[in-house]
């Protein structure tokens, strides 16, 4: 399946010259750019005041409500870039599969897929269709924004392991289990799953979002040749196929400082997201020259004092090495507990002394893979 062609009139996209795209394509730009993961939420005493009156999934099926919400923290922060305000498994839940996301728990599927039938319910993605709200959002942001919108869908496997667990896991036992023992199956479902997530993406392409982010969220659970025989191919696939839409294609997951090679091996994906758990210049060295690297301050950081704050920032910062292709991020999502003030001091932080110089940073030797 090649990228599907969205039938919309996309916008002109007005924030090619951004330092965030500028970065994420490794050309020169005058700063640092910085975002951050989960920014939209979770901290902000304003996202707490409309959660008051809705729950998470009418705020997302809400695009007043979820525009809102993608915006606050590019006025509270001055970040770089606007990320939707949605979930990895919308698209899937908008094909009637009985998914909920339950307060303080995640993602609950009432029929996990246990056998090979369970295929049949998964029906083609019709984007306009199926996630006319989400696209909605896109088109009411990207009038309001004066800052990049990325856009973003979970991974294959990632989306296929709530699938099958039928919610969160500790051990995606029987994602494995079923993995191993059932291969052909499981390349089945991850194909389908990698159709449904391009056609996502595709379309909050079309509508104007000006890059988009893969997350792969569980990625690192697997060994890493299971990584590379039994999802990279599909998560490679899709942002493979994104490629002919022309914006930066970020490659993230949790816990995957054993698979960085493998994820951006190819050229698929323009940067990849590194965790707070590998030094930012071990991640570095760990991918391919000429792919970008975004992080990766841990997120737990910013719960302490002002001055362990800045050291750690600027030690992200010493280590990206005034790169042109690094974007300043932490290494996953804003924790509830933090203070919206700390990260308005980071991005602060980050603008005044965050040099950029002349070069990409230089990683592993570039491979196909």
């Amino acid at each position: 399946m090649s990228a599907p062609d969205v039938s919309v009139d996309a916008p002109p996209r007005t924030h090619d010259d951004s330092p965030f795209v500028r970065a994420c394509r490794g050309l020169p730009h005058e700063r640092v750019p910085v975002w951050f993961m989960r920014q939209a939420g979770r901290a902000l005493a304003e996202y707490r005041a409309i959660r008051e009156q809705h729950t998470f999934e009418q705020v997302v099926h809400t695009p007043e409500l979820a525009a809102e919400v993608t915006l606050q923290p590019v006025r509270r922060y001055g970040v770089d870039a606007a990320i939707l305000f949605s979930d990895i498994v919308t698209p899937v839940q908008a094909l009637g599969l009985g998914v909920e996301i339950r307060p303080g728990v995640g993602p609950v599927v009432e029929q996990p897929f246990r056998q090979p039938s369970d295929l049949d319910r998964l029906r083609p993605l019709e984007p306009e269709h199926d996630l006319a709200f989400v696209l909605e959002t896109v088109d009411l942001l990207v009038r309001e924004l004066s800052v990049p919108l990325i856009g973003f869908a979970g991974a294959p496997f990632t989306v296929a392991s709530y699938l099958i667990e039928g919610g969160p896991s500790k051990s995606y036992s029987r994602t494995k289990a079923l993995m191993y023992g059932d291969e052909a199956t499981w390349h089945r479902l991850m194909e389908r799953l990698a159709d449904i997530t391009l056609a996502s993406l595709s379309a909050q392409v079309a509508h104007g979002a000006s890059a988009v982010q893969l997350f792969d969220s569980w990625a690192g659970a697997l060994h890493p040749d299971d990584y590379v025989t039994y999802v990279l191919p599909h998560s490679r696939r899709v942002l493979a196929e994104l490629g002919a839409l022309g914006v930066p294609r970020i490659h993230f997951g949790v816990a995957t400082g054993e698979l960085l090679g493998a994820m951006a091996a190819g050229g698929a994906a323009d940067v990849v997201g590194i965790d707070w758990r590998v030094p930012l210049a071990e991640g570095r060295r760990r991918v391919p020259t000429g792919i970008g690297i975004q992080g990766n301050l841990e997120p737990a950081v910013c719960l302490g004092p002002w001055e362990g704050v800045e050291r750690r920032v600027r030690d992200v910062l010493a280590a990206a090495d005034g790169a042109v292709d690094h974007v300043f991020n932490l290494g996953h999502g804003v924790l509830p507990a933090t203070d919206p003030a700390v990260l308005q001091r980071v991005v602060e932080l980050v603008h005044g002394e965050g040099r950029v110089g002349d070069h990409r940073g230089t990683g592993a030797e570039p491979t196909d893979g």
